[in-house]
C-alpha cells in the first residue's frame, strides 16, 4: 500500500505487533530454532541481518516455513546491490542502519517497505521526507523516549522505529512515546544464537510481547 509521497506502508503484523526482534546469527542455518521459538512466543516481525552469512541464500527456506505466521525484514542493508537482492528475495521490509534517500527511492519504486537509520534531525527527516516507511532511531540507547516527543515538535507525522539498546523498560516506553515499533536484539534474544536456554527465550519474548500489546492499549 502506498500513500503520502509514495510511502509504502510496513507489514500489518509488524504495525499490529509494535515488535520487530533483530536476529544476528553466527550462521543463518541458526535461525530456523530460534524463529520456532518467536514465533510459538507471539513474535510476529523478525528482522534478518546480512552480518549472518547466509541469510540470502537461506531465505527462501525461511519464507516457506514462516511466511505466513510472520513477516521476514533484511537489515543491515548497506548498499544498493544488497538491497536489490533483498528485494528478489521476497523480503517483506528492507531495514537499513544509514541514511540514504537513494536508497528510499530503490525501495519504494519496487514497492517494498523501508526502514532506514538516523540519529540527528537532519538525518531522519531526510530519510522520511524522501517517502521512508519508517525511520529508525538509532542508536535509541544513546538518547531515550523523550528524544522522539522532541522529534514530535518540528515533525509531527514521523512515524518512528527506535533501534539499539532497547530493554523491555524501554521498549513501553518508547511506545508510549509514540513509537510504531521498537526494534529488539539481544536484551530479548540473550544467549539464544549462542546454545542458550530455548525455554528462556520463549519466556523473554513472551515477555516482550506483553508489554507491546499493553503499550498498544
Amino acid at each position: 500500500m502506498t500513500g503520502e509521497r509514495g510511502r509504502v506502508a510496513l507489514p500489518d503484523r509488524t504495525v499490529t505487533s509494535r515488535l520487530i526482534v533483530v536476529a544476528r546469527a553466527q550462521r543463518a542455518t541458526d535461525y530456523d530454532a530460534v524463529l520456532d521459538v518467536l514465533v510459538d512466543a507471539g513474535i510476529r516481525s523478525v528482522e534478518l541481518t546480512l552480518t549472518t552469512p547466509g541469510t540470502f541464500g537461506h531465505l527462501p527456506r525461511l519464507l516457506e516455513r514462516f511466511g505466513d505466521a510472520i513477516d521476514l525484514g533484511v537489515g543491515t542493508v548497506t548498499n544498493s546491490d544488497d538491497l536489490a537482492r533483498a528485494i528478489d528475495a521476497g523480503a517483506d521490509y528492507i531495514v537499513t542502519p544509514i541514511t540514504s534517500t537513494a536508497f528510499v527511492t530503490q525501495a519504494k519504486d519496487a514497492g517494498v517497505p523501508i526502514v532506514p537509520g538516523g540519529l540527528t534531525p537532519t538525518e531522519l527527516f531526510a530519510s522520511w521526507s524522501a517517502g521512508a516507511s519508517a525511520v529508525k532511531i538509532f542508536p535509541a540507547g544513546q538518547v531515550g523516549p523523550s528524544y522522539l516527543k522532541d522529534l514530535r515538535g518540528p515533525f509531527p507525522d514521523l512515524v518512528a522505529v527506535p533501534s539499539g539498546g532497547v530493554g523491555l523498560a524501554g521498549a513501553e516506553a518508547w511506545l508510549r512515546s509514540g513509537a510504531v515499533a521498537v526494534s529488539v536484539g539481544g536484551p530479548l534474544l540473550g544467549d539464544a544464537f549462542n546454545g542458550g536456554d530455548l525455554q528462556a527465550l520463549r519466556e523473554r519474548a513472551a515477555a516482550f510481547v506483553e508489554v507491546c500489546a499493553r503499550s498498544a492499549e
